[in-house]
Parts: structure tokens; C-alpha cells; sequence
């Protein structure tokens, strides 16, 4: 202390004295009264309480609605929206944090960033690229697994940890982006386009973690969404926390609530595998000797129907005899039946002959009638001729002449040549 100094002997303030006494000169300066922002890194706590970021293009507070008054909100807060609080200026004394207690809230519309989010949305929604028909089916059992992601993030570690514990013989390669800040959206677009070039995985993970709608806003730009859907690679999306939703998310092949649901979900587990192979291998070795069994069932029945070669020979022997002496016996009796039919032949074929020639001397008679009911000259012979064209056709109509045609009629007796000078009527 310097001898003269009037502030030598002032009091000395402990800190608690000191920011319960800001914070009773903020009180007493800014009465409760409305105050517009965009809410931000909104965090419903389990007591009911609601922690969040009051913000502007220029500056931001945090800001705390305790449950009592966030119980009697009809609508439920989100990042992203732009709205009016009634609120009173304070400090936070354990902390000594500027903030604002929030006695009320009322929506003033959606924030910028929001409104860019819902536009890009409904563009690219548009445009089809959000549809159910192009996302690709993630494979079950992935050969090798690739991480996009900031390689300081926490979200790689939770990644590697989880693929680790389900399955470790999966190989696993790690894409370095960044993923928060200035370009980093050009730079995970241009990794999914070289990861999807090189084609060395089979699934690729598009993972970080929480935060605000300013630090997940890569995730929101048209590149990023672009890029995912011309990957040739299906790609997985696990961004932030559960409730975290971004343009990443739709453009997706499957998307997930954090990071590690994203690894579970591309990796099948190792032990259900070990499991599934046993069972298979126990079913293989059961089809394995019920196969057997049957062959050897199989072979036991050839083996008894197998007859020895001496056996089988005496067999063909005594079958040769039977049939040579049936042979024998077959040959004398036709040999007696064709000395018999010699005998018998010349009576049995004089009658056949006889029999024969009156059959057709009675044919021939009745073919003779027919043929003389048919005859044009037995028709003449009756009073009947037939007259012909100068061109030999038989005429059976009137119509079929003119006047001065020639016509020549046969009769039973010779022809007439004539002229027509007229026709009758029928």
C-alpha cells in the first residue's frame, strides 16, 4: 500500500460480494422485458428445465427457462427458430455467467439458418432425391467398412470402439475430413466422391457428433447431399444426437440417430456369426451322415442280391436245357401241323376257289346293272339328247345361248346341227 493513497484503506470485496452486486446492477438496469433471437445448442434438461443459446447475427447469450415457466408453453422450442422472450438480465453467481432467465417465450418466425435448411429441402426433395427408390441396400456382412470423419473426433473413437467390440476381423479405413467450420462441406463432398472412385469399401459412415445448427451446417449444404447420392458406395449418416436432423439424413442410403448406432448398424456381430456358422456346420455334418447311412443301407442291399459267377453260370445252363428242350417240343408239333394242312390243302383249296369264283360272278352282275343305269346311250336309247355349244360344252340352260349361236344335239342315232333363232322360257 502506498502511504497517501485514498484507496488504501477501502474495503476488499470477496468475489461473491462482487457478483451479487453485478448482478443486482443488471437487475435494477434491465427490468424484465422482451428480447428477439434465434435459439441455439437447445438442451431440454431431465428436471424439465430448458438450456439454450439466444443469438444474432452479431452476439449470443445463454439463456435458462426453468420448468415451472417452460411447462406452459403449447409449442415445443427447437434450433433454429426465431423468437421473443421475456426475459431478466442477470448473472449466474456460481459461475459468474451473463444470462437471461426466461419468464415467457413466443415464436417470431423461423431463423435463417432454418429457413435455408426448409428451402433446400423442399428443393432437393423435389428433384427426387430423397425418394425410397434410389437409396441402396447397406450390406449385411461389408468386407471392409469406411469412416468419414474428423480424425479428433470423438464420434471416430465411439466409431472404432463399436466396430472393434461387434466384429474386429472387419478391416476398417479411415477418410479424414473436417466437419465443422469454413469449407468443410466442399471437403467432405470431395472425399465421398474420391472413397466412391476408389470403390475399397463396401459401406461408407458419414459420422460426427453433437452441436449446434451452425457446427452441424456442413451437413445441411446442397454439395454434401449431392454428393452422397452420387457415391457408388451406400452411405450411412450418424450425425449428432438422436434428435439432430439434417440434409445429410434424407440424402442418405440409411440414416442414423448418433454415430455408434451407425457402426452397430454396418456391423454384423461377430459372436451371432460365430453362432450361425456352428449351427451350420452341425446341420452340414448331419446331412454328411444321413447320407452315409443311406449308402451304407444302399450297399448292404447290392451286397445281397450279389450272386456268385459259378452260381450264376449253373443258373444260365439250366435255363439253356429248358429252352432247348421246349425248343424240340415246339419244333415237332409244328412240324406235325404243317404235315397235316399238306395233307388237308388241295380239298380245302378247290372249295375256297369255288366259293371265291361265285362271290365275284355275283359282283361282277350287280356292278354290270349299275353301270347300265349310268349309261348315256341307255338314256338316249329312252328319248333323251344332249346338246352342246360350238365349243363342245354341254348346255343345260337357255341363258347360256344367243341368237345365231350353233348347236349341235346328239341323239341315240346320230346328231343335228343347228341355228338358235329363238329361246323360250322354262
Amino acid at each position: 500500500m502506498e502511504p497517501g493513497n485514498p484507496q488504501a484503506n477501502a474495503p476488499v470485496l470477496s468475489v461473491s460480494q462482487l457478483v451479487r452486486s453485478v448482478r443486482d446492477s443488471l437487475e435494477r438496469r434491465f427490468p424484465l422485458q422482451w428480447i428477439g433471437g434465434e435459439i441455439s445448442s437447445l438442451r431440454p434438461a431431465a428436471s424439465g428445465h430448458l438450456y439454450f443459446v439466444l443469438k444474432d447475427e452479431q452476439a449470443q447469450v445463454d439463456c435458462v427457462m426453468f420448468r415451472g415457466r417452460a411447462a406452459t408453453l403449447d409449442w415445443e422450442p427447437r434450433d433454429g427458430l426465431r423468437v421473443e422472450v421475456r426475459a431478466l438480465v442477470t448473472l449466474y453467481e456460481p459461475r459468474g455467467r451473463f444470462q437471461l432467465n426466461v419468464e415467457g417465450m413466443r415464436r417470431a418466425g423461423l431463423g435463417p439458418l432454418h429457413e435455408r435448411f426448409l428451402k433446400l429441402k423442399a428443393k432437393l426433395e423435389a428433384e427426387g432425391l430423397f425418394q425410397p427408390g434410389v437409396k441402396r441396400d447397406i450390406p449385411s456382412h461389408p468386407r471392409r467398412i469406411g469412416v468419414l470423419t474428423s480424425l479428433g473426433a470423438a464420434a471416430l473413437r465411439d466409431v472404432l470402439t463399436t466396430l472393434r467390440r461387434r466384429n474386429r476381423s472387419i478391416p476398417v479405413l479411415v477418410y479424414p475430413v473436417p466437419v465443422q467450420g469454413e469449407g468443410a462441406a466442399a471437403k467432405i463432398a470431395q472425399m465421398l466422391a474420391r472413397a466412391s472412385e476408389r470403390a475399397e469399401c463396401d459401406v461408407l459412415l458419414l459420422v460426427r457428433g453433437g452441436g449446434s445448427i451452425e457446427d452441424l451446417w456442413p451437413f445441411n449444404e446442397e454439395a454434401v447431399a449431392r454428393a452422397i447420392r452420387a457415391c457408388a458406395v451406400p452411405v450411412v449418416v450418424g450425425v449428432g444426437h438422436e434428435t439432430d436432423l439434417t440434409i445429410a439424413d434424407f440424402a442418405a442410403d440409411r440414416r442414423a440417430p448418433t454415430p455408434t448406432a451407425a457402426a452397430e448398424m454396418v456391423s454384423p456381430p461377430r459372436a451371432e456369426l460365430l453362432a450361425r456358422i456352428a449351427e451350420l456346420g452341425w446341420r452340414a455334418s448331419r446331412e454328411a451322415r444321413r447320407r452315409i447311412e443311406y449308402a451304407v443301407q444302399a450297399l448292404d442291399s447290392l451286397a445281397r442280391r450279389l450272386v456268385h459267377p459259378a452260381h450264376r453260370l449253373r443258373g444260365s445252363r439250366q435255363l439253356v436245357d429248358q429252352l432247348a428242350a421246349r425248343l424240340a417240343s415246339l419244333m415237332g408239333h409244328q412240324l406235325e401241323l404243317h404235315r397235316y394242312r399238306l395233307r388237308d390243302s388241295p380239298q380245302r383249296l378247290s372249295s375256297t376257289l369255288a366259293r371265291r369264283f361265285e362271290a365275284a360272278a355275283a359282283r361282277l352282275a350287280l356292278l354290270r346293272a349299275g353301270l347300265g343305269s349310268l349309261d348315256p346311250a341307255a338314256v338316249l336309247a329312252r328319248g333323251y339328247s344332249i346338246t352342246r355349244s360350238a365349243e363342245g360344252t354341254v348346255l343345260g340352260d337357255a341363258a347360256a345361248v344367243r341368237e345365231g349361236d350353233r348347236l349341235t344335239t346328239t341323239l341315240a342315232k346320230g346328231t343335228i346341227e343347228s341355228v338358235v333363232q329363238g329361246k323360250g322360257r322354262p
